[in-house]
């Protein structure tokens, strides 16, 4: 019987190892930014500094090889292990903190490690001959395996593996996810793309990368922005969004989840509701003018419904508040005849809605 031809494991210094300025998890210009920001990026977003209080108390234990294939310039660059190299590059130079506290403003505590040094002098690697060869192993494992990325490094690393040319299908079954969401999700890839949308811009503290994929699955969405609606009997090409209509997108774009450096905040509160709501103003002419001016989802919304619902909405709020007003008169000390003069504009008000109620439903026997 033949035997099975050895693994390409060997040991190699982490000073001849690259991170990979294409991992998912690096949100950004991850192939412009420096060294020190791709950390001080996945300090942030993968929990390092749990990593590093490990290694620094026992030591890095080398079962797991790194995954990685040639770079450019005689080094390695690792496809699989980016947390760990991040973390074995901050405790092996003692500098590199500072200069991540210097440069990116990122506080890193780097725990002392000189009694475990030795073990991360020399760490093991799996050689593979491209990306692709690596792509099936990591996508299962971050995907559906023990150390899950969150939703857009999923579908940023099942877009760049569509756009090598294999069917999505094949990559949901090799990962493990549904198809069904691999598409909607690499779709919403292609059309941030469109825009070349800068994920840390967003004002919310994390990128939800759920609200467009979510919202991109409505018909007001699609007619809104003009996608062909038959996208979803097909696996998702590049540019699904007219470039006449790539100025909607940046709206929704920015009603969605706000920009940082323009100081708008986004009408989305909740994705349930809110991504509905936005999708019904999406189909109104006048919805669309009014959130365009207000910046205000609730006032837009009451754009899209009609005069009898908007009229039913407000005479119960107006009653529940006024009761809610009733439940706590013994507030009122007696002392502040503005309030009471509010109240009279109240009864007038309430008297006059009333009686023309009134006048209205007799006219009709």
């Amino acid at each position: 019987m033949a035997s099975t031809p050895p693994r390409p494991v060997h040991q190699v210094p982490i000073a001849c190892l690259r991170l990979d300025r294409e991992n998912p998890r690096l949100l950004g210009d991850a192939e412009r930014d420096s060294e020190e920001a791709i950390i001080a990026r996945l300090y942030r977003t993968a929990e390092l500094d749990e990593l590093l209080e490990s290694i620094s108390v026992n030591g890095y234990l080398d079962i797991e090889p790194l995954v990685v294939t040639d770079g450019t310039d005689g080094t390695l660059i690792v496809l699989e292990g980016n947390r760990r190299l991040a973390t074995l590059r901050l405790l092996s130079d003692p500098m590199l903190a500072a200069r991540i506290r210097n440069q990116e403003h990122v506080d890193i505590r780097v725990p002392n490690a000189d009694e475990v040094s030795s073990t991360f002098g020399y760490v093991s690697v799996y050689k593979v001959a491209s990306r692709n060869d690596a792509r099936t192993f990591i996508g299962f494992k971050h995907i559906n395996g023990p150390a899950k990325w969150n939703a857009y490094a999923k579908a940023k690393f099942a877009a760049d593996w569509h756009k090598s040319g294999i069917v999505l299908r094949k990559i949901a079954r090799a990962i493990g996810d549904r198809h069904d969401t691999i598409k909607r999700m690499v779709f919403a890839i292609y059309v941030l793309d469109q825009v070349a949308f800068d994920v840390k811009d967003v004002v919310a503290p994390k990128f939800n990368f759920s609200h467009l994929y979510t919202a991109l699955a409505r018909s007001q969405y699609m007619t809104f922005l003009n996608i062909k609606t038959s996208w979803a009997r097909y696996d998702p090409t590049p540019n699904p969004v007219p470039a006449d209509h790539l100025d909607r997108l940046r709206d929704v774009l920015m009603w969605i989840y706000g920009s940082s450096r323009e100081g708008k905040q986004p009408v989305i509160r909740v994705q349930n509701p809110d991504i509905k709501r936005l999708g019904e103003v999406l189909a109104s002419r006048e919805a669309v003018h009014i959130l365009r001016f207000h910046a205000d989802l609730d006032a837009a919304h009451a754009a899209t419904e009609s005069v009898d619902t908007r009229f039913a909405g407000s005479l119960f709020r107006a009653r529940d508040n006024i009761r809610d007003v009733a439940s706590t008169l013994r507030a009122y000390d007696g002392q502040d005849e503005s309030l009471v003069n509010v109240a009279e504009d109240i009864s007038e008000t309430a008297n006059s809605v009333y009686n023309s109620m009134l006048r209205k439903f007799r006219n009709r026997r």
